[in-house]
């Protein structure tokens, strides 16, 4: 039996799928299964990038199709097909730095741990800041304590023990990976962090990476309804649930006015999308006490203009600017200056995040 099932979703002929499932495998002494999943293609089509790897035992090529655009099927799929300890995710654009797969399993052994996190950077070297944890913290992190929200993406390695059926959320363009990464978070035992190792890169040279493209705010929030009713979030106590929500808040929502920066793109109908789905987060925060006083001032005020859609798109996205000016005390303070130190109000958080990049 194989310590660590591997799987690699590909959709495409044109993704450098050798290189991403050489990088699993060369030099690596743990015994590793990689299982490429075809998705909505034939295994004909695909088997030829893989060169000799295509005959290599530790490597199976198998098909799944369900004509949907979402890479939850296919990774779930090769999770059902899984029999090893852990399991693991890679993307057909992206690698593994020599080593990781080792290192990780290393740390998974030595603290038994239930997941582990793997480091990642950007090919060119430039580290992915997130989770922003507590300073060199590796071992028993903690959902709240070590902000593990900010880390949506399941990178690294997980238990089939303690996780036998977590799968991702099926049929979702984006976001298939929030609710299973916020069980893994909030339920993992010796959660570890991998946060020296060698790192999981990140390619930008994929012809049409899945997830990149920007559909209508309904699109790229459909994740948020299964979440919120999911079983995952609504065990979870008030500050977990908190930490989640805020997250959200600010790479989901403020994310979809970085993302949509022309005014052109924000007519009357979606203008009054982000108000429902600001009015939802936020009604949601109102459950758990407290959490949202660590939004800044400039924050507030950009969410009183999502809340508001007939505020103009000049405005909404000039406030976006200013809750990133940090040479401007609006974008540090909390509106009551005792919250200000809180543990995910920008000046902890700004701060870990940067160590997070450099550490």
């Amino acid at each position: 039996m194989p310590d660590i099932d591997l799987i690699v979703a590909v959709h495409t002929p044109q993704r450098d799928i050798a290189r991403a499932v050489g990088s699993a495998l060369l030099g690596t002494q743990a015994r590793v299964r990689v299982t490429v999943v075809c998705h909505n293609v034939s295994t004909e089509a695909i088997k030829p990038g893989l060169g000799a790897l295509a005959d290599d035992e530790r490597v199976r090529t198998v098909g799944y199709d369900d004509a949907l655009r979402s890479p939850a099927g296919p990774f779930n799929h090769g999770l059902d097909l899984a029999t090893a300890r852990y399991v693991a995710v890679l993307g057909s654009d992206d690698e593994l730095e020599s080593g990781a797969l080792d290192s990780w399993l290393r740390v998974a052994d030595a603290s038994s741990a239930g997941a582990v996190i793997a480091a990642v950077r950007h090919v060119g070297g430039a580290r992915v800041p997130s989770p922003p944890a507590r300073p060199m913290r590796q071992r028993n992190l903690d959902l709240v304590r070590d902000r593990l929200s900010y880390r949506s993406a399941p990178l690294g390695l997980v238990s089939r023990a303690q996780f036998p059926d977590l799968r991702f959320t099926p049929g979702l363009r984006t976001g298939e990976d929030i609710a299973y990464t916020a069980a893994l978070w909030s339920a993992a035992v010796n959660l570890a962090y991998d946060r020296h190792g060698p790192a999981y890169l990140i390619h930008a040279d994929g012809a049409e990476r899945v997830t990149t493209a920007a559909p209508p705010i309904a699109g790229d929030l459909e994740y948020l309804e299964p979440l919120l009713a999911s079983n995952t979030f609504n065990g979870m106590d008030a500050a977990q649930r908190g930490s989640l929500l805020v997250k959200t808040m600010r790479s989901s929502l403020f994310g979809l006015l970085y993302n949509r920066p022309l005014t052109e793109q924000w007519p009357a109908s979606e203008r009054s999308a982000l108000a429902v789905v600001t009015t939802q987060v936020m009604s949601e925060l109102d459950r758990t006490p407290q959490s949202d006083r660590v939004f800044s001032r400039a924050e507030r005020r950009l969410i009183a203009a999502m809340l508001t859609p007939d505020v103009s798109a000049e405005r909404l996205l000039s406030l976006v600017q200013e809750r990133k000016r940090f040479t401007s005390p609006g974008a540090w303070l909390t509106p009551r200056l005792r919250d200000t130190f809180r543990r995910e109000a920008p000046v902890r958080f700004v701060t870990a995040s940067f160590w997070a990049r450099v550490k």
